[in-house]
């Protein structure tokens, strides 16, 4: 009983980095594009869910290995090798992106807490924002007590989805399907937005930050590894569940949808309130698991790609956070009709940020000086350069969308 107990210490010891970063990821707008990839095109883009998480995977364990190696951050180790102002471009990229996307985490509270108890949306972002701001502010370990949060938000969503998943009954041969590569012409935008809300490489990039919160060093790798695995195959789990029950559900039918509230409603048509409710609670922690962390990501970076200090606990870092849940939250409720110019200023803020972050993570994962015999193999370095081309191939997409059409 006492060998067991320890087992049991051990592997809940090991859980924490890569779970954070999921929980990052799995936002409202990735419930929402795999809700639509299922609802308008079925099984058929259930490889290209498993092909972001793969990359995701790569880049996740790239920079956990940077995380347990060194002792300076990465956007230390950047602005040395590289000059600081890609350290504070980076920074900065992040923190408009983080900014511009926090009143999505927003809206899916708000969105969340109206189905489940029918009250006004707008006070939700309010309260959501203010418990943030408390907790950061107050909690003695912020990460150990996110790493607790964010772990109890993971299950729930599982377990929310999952049972949406048994009332849907998804026909398995068939999804088995779409494990063949095929685009449908139709499918792009949404087979693009499903990469960018798999494979975030800000999220990526910021594994390291999160691995050096834990303590681990390079006696831990083996360990980061494994957790950074388990960490994005729940991230890819969740999001095929997704997709199973849209499909299932709502391809058969149909029916479109535009949002995850949307996919609530069809829900409860289909199979009843409780389903509602059901996936309504798994939206919830999933909007509130991005909620906090996105915010942290984003001030985070922005302290130290200006040199002022990492760290969750860093004032700095700390004060930037709490402007981009305070932006977030006066978005979401008073500017609700200029919501297209924070889009747009996340998609432009990502032109910068998303090459930037995949080109450096790539560059020093392969410095010898950096990375010793921990960096990268020739396997690795094939699978992450297709990663970073389809990276590379979306910002230009974005850039022609923003500026040419």
């Amino acid at each position: 009983m006492q060998s067991f107990t320890l087992k049991m210490k051990n592997a809940l010891g090991s859980i924490g980095p890569g779970f954070i970063t999921a929980s990052l990821v799995l936002g409202p707008g990735s419930i929402t594009t795999a809700s639509k990839a299922g609802a308008d095109f079925g099984y058929r883009l259930i490889w290209l869910l498993l092909l972001s998480a793969s990359f995701m995977m790569l880049y996740t364990t790239m920079s956990t290995r940077f995380g347990v190696i060194s002792k300076k951050s990465l956007l230390a180790v950047i602005a040395e090798n590289y000059g600081r102002w890609l350290s504070v471009l980076i920074g900065v990229s992040c923190f408009m992106i983080t900014a511009a996307f926090e009143f999505g985490n927003n809206l899916g509270v708000a969105t969340a807490m109206n189905s489940l108890t029918n009250t006004p949306e707008f006070i939700w972002p309010i309260i959501f924002t203010l418990f943030a701001l408390v907790v950061m502010i107050t909690a003695s370990d912020l990460y150990k007590l996110l790493e607790r949060i964010m772990m109890g938000l993971v299950l729930l969503m599982i377990l929310a989805f999952c049972t949406n998943l048994i009332f849907a009954k998804p026909n398995f041969i068939a999804a088995s399907r779409g494990l063949v590569p095929w685009i449908p012409a139709a499918s792009l935008p949404v087979a693009s937005g499903m990469v960018a809300t798999t494979f975030s490489i800000a999220a990526c990039f910021y594994q390291s930050y999160l691995v050096q919160e834990k303590g681990w060093t390079l006696t831990s790798c083996k360990r980061g590894i494994r957790d950074s695995i388990s960490g994005i195959s729940v991230l890819g789990l969740i999001s095929l569940i997704i997709i199973l029950t849209s499909a299932a559900a709502l391809n058969p039918k149909r029916i479109r949808i535009a949002t995850a509230a949307d996919m609530a409603i069809q829900l409860e048509a289909l199979f009843g309130i409780t389903a509602k409710y059901i996936f309504s609670l798994g939206l919830w922690a999933a909007a509130f698991s991005s909620f906090i962390i996105n915010a942290i990501l984003g001030g985070n970076l922005l302290s130290d790609g200006l040199g002022l200090g990492r760290g969750i606990g860093n004032p700095y870092s700390k004060g930037f956070a709490a402007a981009i849940l305070l932006i977030g939250m006066l978005i979401a409720v008073f500017f609700k009709g200029n919501i297209v110019h924070a889009l747009v200023l996340a998609q432009a803020s990502t032109l910068v940020a998303v090459p930037a972050c995949v080109i450096t993570l790539f560059l020093i994962s392969n410095n010898k000086n950096i990375m010793g015999n921990s960096r990268n193999s020739i396997w690795q370095n094939i699978w992450a350069i297709l990663g970073m081309l389809l990276l590379l191939g979306l910002s230009y997409r974005t850039f022609m969308r923003l500026f040419f059409e």
